[in-house]
């Protein structure tokens, strides 16, 4: 290859082709972010530490005064809502991360960049989906030390962490768009506001059948709550269901939600991302 070539952006696009190269820069704005992490240690204690206090003070500290649907541990019961309740609180990190690069002008410098631009979206959520598995890990070791534990076969055992990893994925992009709406870091902060009724509003702590109708109902639709039951169901943890559509389809519902919400907000992030100049 001449000099010419290699200096040619459009010559090394016809040869190897667009998808190449959006996967090729891709790549490379997940090594910028796992980079990042490894240069501010700061944020991975954050990240990782978070989630762990958080299963610590619900499991001990309010875990005595939780009872389980079936009268055993509320251990049991309570460690796949926290599991799906930690995912869901992952797309605050990704606002604020987001949020935070716009304001020190890197997504500025991506966009005059020759790279793909749907490369710096599409970096940001795997690299978060790492990290979010990283977290799971995580999580899954302290409850086993806690009492935790699956009753069920290593399929089944992959398979609900694959789902508690999708919600992940999907709210991924929800994240990604607010931190494209939002101002400055300080305002992503303030999302939590937000976030903290959307996880309390589900199944991760009690039944939905314990709360109003009104409000079980909204609970019972919340796809944290589908995702959280699933969890329980193929981990062979107890299950609160009031026998209603949602709470006995919540496998099917475990993977719809997450592919309405991704078809619904990865292209909005996408396109508000190549409107930021304009």
């Amino acid at each position: 290859m001449s000099t010419l070539d290699m200096a040619d952006p459009t010559t090394l696009d016809d040869r190897h082709g667009r998808a190449y190269w959006a996967v090729s820069d891709c790549w490379n704005v997940v090594r910028r972010g796992l980079t990042y992490y490894r240069r501010q240690p700061v944020l991975i204690a954050w990240q990782l530490g978070f989630p762990i206090i958080s299963v610590l003070l619900y499991g001990y500290v309010f875990g005595g005064a939780m009872k389980s649907p079936d009268g055993g541990s509320v251990r049991d019961f309570l460690m796949p809502g926290m599991f799906a309740m930690t995912m869901a609180f992952g797309f605050m990190n990704t606002a604020v991360a987001v949020v935070t690069d716009a304001s020190k002008g890197v997504i500025d410098r991506f966009r005059s960049m020759p790279m793909a631009p749907s490369a710096v979206v599409t970096g940001r959520g795997v690299n978060d989906l790492i990290v979010a598995g990283a977290e799971l890990t995580i999580l899954a070791a302290t409850a086993f030390a806690m009492g935790w534990r699956t009753d069920a076969g290593a399929a089944a055992t992959l398979g609900a962490f694959g789902l508690l990893l999708l919600l992940r994925f999907c709210l991924i992009w929800v994240g990604i768009l607010l931190g494209l709406l939002v101002p400055t870091p300080e305002a992503a902060g303030s999302l939590y506001a937000v976030a903290f009724p959307l996880t309390m509003i589900s199944s991760v702590f009690v039944p939905p059948s314990t709360m109003p109708d009104w409000l079980g109902t909204l609970a019972a639709w919340n796809p944290i709550s589908s995702t959280a039951s699933a969890a329980r169901e193929l981990f062979g943890n107890p299950v609160a269901s009031d026998g209603s559509w949602i709470q006995e389809h919540a496998l099917l519902m475990a993977v719809v939600w997450p592919v309405v919400v991704t078809a619904v907000f990865l292209p909005l992030a996408v396109r508000r991302f190549q409107r930021l100049s304009r």
